[in-house]
């Protein structure tokens, strides 16, 4: 059976859909697979809009542009859920249960993937959210594939992270357990200890979480698919799409902007990088996979796992991200560029704090007098502590090298029928050359983040030229002010002498 044919008459439910994977996801198959029977997309009520208000803002998200021109009729398939992955039961009312007991695949996208969570948020969303939707899975007759989206960094202690479930580092059933009867302070102490040491409140939860699904797998067709950093598209629905500022992007957009200039990390680490539209397109055929075995076949094996990353495929080290992202935005501009895009990376703690309160600190402060003289709010100095901030959270993932083994990962390609593949090109990312991602994603994320013309305009060349001499001109004024101090002193000394 080709993938086209089995997701035809799939009853789908997704949970994260408002999520970078799950957009791109819902995106996927209502306009590669327009022939499902319906999406349920599960939506909480936020800023006084109800779910189904929240999912017709979504669905005017520009990256439905391209379904809306070639999959129109898709559009009357979605519906949405109201929910919380943070509640017992997910909070779907028993009304909205009924609606979805004919679901036949579910995708789990649903976190939080902020590293500075809470311990008790990320224990409710991260891990207890998990097990109530296995719940709820455990009880649909015709499911045919759960999919729960982890990620490669839910086992930080390990550098080599094979296809595999690791020993836990506690009692997920006793942390949550914890989450439901303390207050947030207490976890927050007692996290450090409780958890091993992890690096964040994120991987560790969704380290539980697998084991959850682990738990679980003989009960429901069930597989575990772990994405490592999920990066702006290579073609699909358009080049260079993305809805976020996490990862390389946006560390290239600060720096574009001129108000990244150091990062402490090493510069030789290569990041594990997967293009959205990859991941989507594993998610797509794992599914396929999932749904094609018997009830006999699964009870027999281990847990699977697919680890959708590059592993050795392509290699992107962090000083080459950045240097090659300096050279595409010198060239191409951001329209509210503040100050010359510069700025590189370094291991050596000194120099960085030399040049985060000598390169960063100092030009937003004299940024937000200017401001202030303007008559309004500075922002300069809060976006600077809010960079240290994510900075000092990724220090790890920025200084430590892993490698994401992904045999399972590859072998997705070998199930792809020949009349599939214009669908499925899943390794398209190997022909691609860097330079050409890396354009591509920064067109990206001037166009969808910060919502410039794809080309910068003369304005901004102008401006980035008077930038240029103006950091030059800073430049030589702070050493001949220097000089000039080293002088007087020495002078000093040596009349005294």
């Amino acid at each position: 059976m080709s993938v086209t044919k089995f997701y035809i008459d799939q009853e789908i439910f997704i949970t994260g859909g408002s999520g970078f994977i799950g957009k791109a996801l819902i995106e996927k198959i209502m306009r590669s697979f327009p022939e499902f029977s319906k999406i349920y997309v599960l939506l909480r009520s936020k800023m006084n809009k109800s779910a189904d208000e929240r999912l017709q803002i979504l669905l005017q998200d520009p990256v439905f542009e391209r379904v809306r021109r070639e999959q129109p009729q898709s559009f009357k398939k979605i519906f949405a859920i109201a929910g919380d992955c943070k509640e017992l039961g997910l909070g779907i009312s028993p009304d909205d249960r009924k609606r979805i007991e004919n679901v036949t695949m579910i995708f789990h996208s649903a976190a939080s993937v902020r590293f500075d969570d809470n311990f008790k948020d990320a224990i409710l969303l991260n891990t207890r959210g998990a097990f109530e939707l296995i719940k709820i899975a455990e009880c649909l007759k015709k499911l045919k594939a759960f999919i729960h989206i982890s990620t490669t960094y839910s086992n930080p202690d390990r550098q080599v992270v094979e296809e595999k479930i690791y020993p836990p580092l506690a009692d997920w059933r006793t942390t949550i357990k914890l989450a439901e009867h303390y207050d947030t302070k207490m976890l927050n102490i007692l996290f450090a200890k409780y958890s091993s040491y992890q690096p964040n409140t994120y991987t560790f939860t969704k380290h539980l979480a697998e084991h959850i699904v682990n738990d679980h797998r003989h009960k429901i067709p069930i597989l575990l698919y772990r994405p490592s950093i999920v990066v702006s598209s290579i073609f699909e629905p358009v080049p260079g799409w993305i809805d976020n500022f996490n990862g390389p992007i946006g560390l290239l957009i600060a720096c574009g902007l001129g108000i990244l200039r150091t990062s402490h990390a090493n510069p030789n680490v290569r990041a594990d990088i997967v293009p959205v539209d990859v991941c989507v397109q594993g998610l797509i055929l794992a599914g396929y996979k999932l749904g094609n075995l018997t009830e006999a076949t699964r009870e027999d094996q281990l847990l699977q796992v697919v680890n959708c990353s590059n592993a050795l495929i392509r290699t992107f080290c962090f000083g080459k991200i950045i240097e090659l992202g300096r050279t595409i935005i010198r060239k191409n501009p951001l329209e509210k560029c503040m100050w010359l895009p510069s700025g590189s990376i370094t291991d050596n703690v000194i120099w960085h704090y030399v040049r985060f309160i000598t390169g960063q600190l100092s030009l937003a402060l004299i940024g937000d007098c200017l401001i202030l003289l303007a008559r309004r709010k500075p922002i300069l100095l809060k976006l600077q502590r809010r960079i240290f901030m994510s900075c000092q959270a990724l220090y790890k993932f920025y200084t430590t090298q892993w490698l994401f083994l992904n045999e399972n990962f590859l072998a997705l390609k070998n199930l792809i029928p020949p009349e599939d593949l214009p669908k499925l090109g899943l390794f398209q990312n190997v022909d691609i050359d860097d330079e050409t991602f890396y354009i591509n994603g920064i067109r990206g994320a001037k166009q969808f983040l910060l919502h410039e013309p794809l080309e910068a305009t003369r304005g901004a060349r102008i401006r980035l030229q008077f930038l240029f001499f103006l950091n030059y001109f800073v430049q030589i004024a702070a050493i001949l002010l220097i000089g000039r101090v080293l002088l007087q002193y020495l002078y000093g000394k040596l009349t005294n002498a």
